[in-house]
């Protein structure tokens, strides 16, 4: 195991972002294609992890449709070329890569650069969620290895063949509300709880943003975060029937944690809008919700998945270094270092 770095501090110490909303006219019904409605995007091509299910299927959809190139690694790729069928055909490339497996990672992000590919857009969407205890063969709790580590990796891997002006979304959740980062003992090892550790994993997914923008930004390259919302995917194949029961029950005001799902089409949608929204120029490092600037979260412990807004510890400057530097540690990869 590694020991946690302070991380640097001074060169890329942003401001908390600006959590305004913007007004940007679409919402929580709002689809990928209305967001995309009138944008051309031709002559470009994405890269989208998570990409033949759920919300990522309709990521590449939409894309696809707009006129972009569509790289999709996967960890299963014959089943992702079933199940892309016609958008294969389309311009949709399937190779194998697992993110929990950081030598896949490195491999595939390798393939990439060599062929001298040049990446516009780059949506780190495949997750984990609320799996039983689990570790890879380095000993990494599955959760925050596959859902950050894998997608810091693949980024800084990937970098040389990222444009100036690209836009990288990183997809986290309301799930950040379990957990900020935990220190301690970020793998879990003296009491592993799978919510824990599916939060403290989304809080790196928002937390990498920062960091990612703070970087990026000589180059042009704008980072974010965003929560999809509630959809009914295989996200949540590990919830047990106690889960699903605790998540629709009602508090004491009789109100439920997820009062309505999200099509996968409308899940799609602020993920699709942060990689590609005019208005967004200017506004890196934010967290997004409903295809707008989300407002900042109470500081209240409690939340759940229907918050609407974002943790101040999420997008804290200084957790983000640390995390940065820890990465970095891990998996022995820093494009900026």
């Amino acid at each position: 195991m590694s020991s946690i770095p302070t991380g640097p501090t001074g060169s890329f110490r942003p401001d908390l972002p600006d959590q305004r909303p913007l007004g940007s006219g679409f919402g929580a019904t709002s689809t990928a294609a209305d967001v995309l409605d009138g944008i051309d995007l031709g002559g470009r091509t994405a890269l989208v992890t998570g990409g033949y299910a759920g919300i990522g299927l309709e990521i590449v959809r939409a894309l696809v449709g707009a006129g972009a190139r569509v790289l999709a690694p996967a960890r299963r790729p014959d089943e992702a070329r079933r199940t892309l069928g016609d958008l294969v055909d389309a311009g949709v490339e399937v190779a194998a890569m697992d993110l929990a497996d950081q030598q896949q990672v490195a491999s595939y992000a390798a393939d990439v650069v060599s062929a001298g590919r040049r990446l516009d857009l780059v949506i780190d969407n495949a997750g984990i969620m609320a799996l039983p205890e689990t570790r890879t063969d380095r000993g990494w709790e599955m959760q925050l290895a596959t859902n950050h580590l894998g997608h810091y990796a693949l980024v800084n891997h990937l970098w040389p063949a990222v444009a100036e002006g690209a836009r990288v979304v990183s997809v986290s959740s309301s799930g950040h509300y379990y957990s900020p980062m935990r220190w301690d003992d970020p793998w879990l090892e003296s009491d592993y709880d799978k919510w824990l550790a599916y939060g403290q994993s989304k809080t790196a997914n928002v937390l990498f943003a920062v960091g990612l923008d703070a970087r990026g930004r000589a180059r042009g390259v704008q980072a974010s975060s965003v929560h999809p919302g509630a959809i009914l995917t295989n996200l949540g194949k590990h919830l047990t029937d106690e889960d699903v029961a605790a998540l629709l029950a009602p508090d004491a005001d009789g109100n439920v944690s997820i009062p309505e799902f999200k099509t996968p089409e409308q899940g799609a949608a602020t993920a699709v809008w942060a990689a590609t929204s005019p208005l967004l120029v200017g506004h890196g490092g934010a967290y997004l919700v409903d295809c707008d600037v989300a407002p900042w979260a109470g500081d209240d412990e409690d939340g759940g998945s229907d918050s609407r807004g974002v943790k101040r510890y999420a997008v804290d400057p200084d957790e983000a270094e640390r995390l940065w530097a820890w990465s970095a540690e891990l998996t022995g990869v820093d494009a900026f270092g």
